[in-house]
């Protein structure tokens, strides 16, 4: 029983990490006229709570939807007018129309960073620790270890509490998913999953997986008996949930529409800014977006990302299991992330959310690819002043797992989980042997190029021609 202070004192840790880096700068802080991401989230605050809800996504005199216009699912709208609710009641001036625009005040700072800390406390913070609880096969001490990496993972942290987002309530309620579904709890699981694409549209990067997962839940019980029956009753709580969710909406058809264009919105683009998928470092060497058609970009992603998901879509209907439910939330996410139109670079987080779910499982490979996930938000993360937190913080998780996991004493085919893989190629090689050492050489070559890269961005300037070189060069490394 003593052990489980441990967990207590992981939490805290975590919250601790998060408070200090919230201390620290935020996106667009004293840059007008749009100033950043910390803006957005206050002007939805404004625009929720001084508007009725028929205008939230219409553009108008009140709500100008090139300043910082609601994008995001109906759930978002509402957790923006609770703490707009909450605001009013500390000071009117920060959500006052039209004069609250660029609103900053250490005041306001510390409300807008409590909101993000609270939301992760009362969501994302108890779906880990009841996930690493309800771990199998491994022991208590593992378990606290496990919850504390996650905890500590410094992409999210750097993103919510610097840049300033709320990704941890729609991480947190596609987590609470994930544990109902993967413990046959599978109606609360769809409930919960369906808040999380409710409060962001991209959780679509991990629905395929759960359709998957309990579609085969379904064929396995039977169609003509109990799978029909599990099928009509997660059928009536998704409808159910996103009646909920959207019915202020569904009054007028142009209101659901208009939602609708605001939530895909394509004009945008086929990625934004320096983004670590195969478009962005494609472009680097063909310039995509200047030279093919727009509808022939979305044509050509849509197929991509399709064709690339695939497999382990149909092997997870054919087969479903937790284990295999797992990865494949890390394949189809990976796939939108590196294939998908419109792709933005805090997107990744929805690949490192199922990463960290099998670090305890592959503790060597997913600690690499969270490092490497965190870097390959640099140039957002430089923007907003933030380098000494992503420094720190990196160090901190990088320690905690090679520690906890003893990552480097991890690296045999086995414990990569790539023996069938080793074994397919000796069958043609009989001297493949050394995969193990070249995974470590790999790794430690990353390290040293990701080291380097932070470098050369922070003290030298690139070439007058190339102004976006360092920045450029970092998501081309990471993809």
């Amino acid at each position: 029983m003593e052990k489980w202070y441990l967990m207590t004192a992981a939490v805290l840790l975590g919250l601790t990490v998060r408070w200090t880096v919230s201390l620290n700068s935020y996106s667009g802080a004293g840059k007008p006229p749009m100033f950043g991401d910390y803006e957005a989230q206050r002007h939805w605050q404004e625009i929720t709570f001084n508007l009725p809800i028929k205008q939230w996504y219409f553009n108008s005199s009140d709500n100008n939807l090139q300043y910082w216009g609601l994008d995001y699912p109906p759930l978002t709208a509402y957790h923006s007018f609770l703490c707009a609710y909450v605001a009013k009641f500390i000071n009117p001036d920060w959500i006052a129309l039209h004069s609250s625009r660029g609103y900053e005040s250490q005041a306001h700072k510390l409300f807008m960073r409590a909101t993000v800390l609270i939301a992760d406390l009362l969501i994302y913070i108890p779906a880990v620790v009841l996930y690493c609880c309800c771990l199998k096969e491994i022991s208590t001490k593992k378990k606290i270890a496990t919850a504390l990496c996650i905890l500590l993972y410094p992409g999210l942290i750097l993103i919510d509490y610097g840049h300033f987002q709320y990704n941890s309530v729609s991480l947190g309620f596609a987590l609470w998913g994930i544990l109902g579904v993967s413990y046959d709890w599978d109606l609360l699981g769809s409930l919960a999953f369906c808040l999380a694409i409710n409060y962001k549209q991209m959780e679509l990067y991990h629905s395929l997986p759960f359709f998957c997962f309990l579609l085969g839940k379904c064929f396995k019980k039977g169609l003509k008996g109990k799978g029909l029956v599990l099928l009509i009753k997660l059928a009536c709580t998704v409808v159910a949930s996103f009646i909920l969710c959207w019915l202020p909406f569904f009054t007028e058809r142009e209101q659901t529409l208009q939602v609708l264009r605001r939530l895909f919105p394509v004009d945008r683009g086929l990625f934004e800014d320096k983004v670590a998928n195969i478009w962005c470092s494609f472009s680097v060497f063909f310039k995509i977006r200047d030279i093919l058609p727009h509808h022939i970009q979305i044509m050509i992603s849509f197929c991509f990302t399709f064709l690339s998901l695939l497999p382990a879509c149909i092997k997870l209907t054919l087969h479903p299991s937790p284990k295999g439910f797992r990865f494949t939330l890390v394949s189809c996410a990976l796939s939108f992330f590196l294939f998908s139109f419109q792709v933005h670079e805090k997107s990744i987080l929805l690949v490192s959310l199922p990463v960290c779910l099998v670090l305890s499982e592959i503790p060597f490979m997913s600690t690499w690819f969270l490092l490497v996930s965190t870097f390959s938000m640099l140039p957002l993360l430089l923007k907003d002043e933030l380098l000494m937190p992503s420094v720190v913080t990196v160090m901190a998780f990088f320690i905690a797992c090679a520690t906890s996991f003893s990552i480097f004493e991890k690296t045999s085919e086995e414990e990569l989980q790539l023996k069938c893989f080793s074994t397919s190629v000796r069958k043609y090689f009989t001297c493949f042997t050394f995969l193990p050492r070249i995974i470590q050489h790999l790794f430690l070559m990353s390290v040293i190029t990701m080291i380097l890269l932070t470098t050369m961005t922070v003290t030298l300037d690139p070439p007058q021609k190339l102004p976006d070189l360092f920045a450029v060069l970092i998501p081309v490394f990471a993809y």
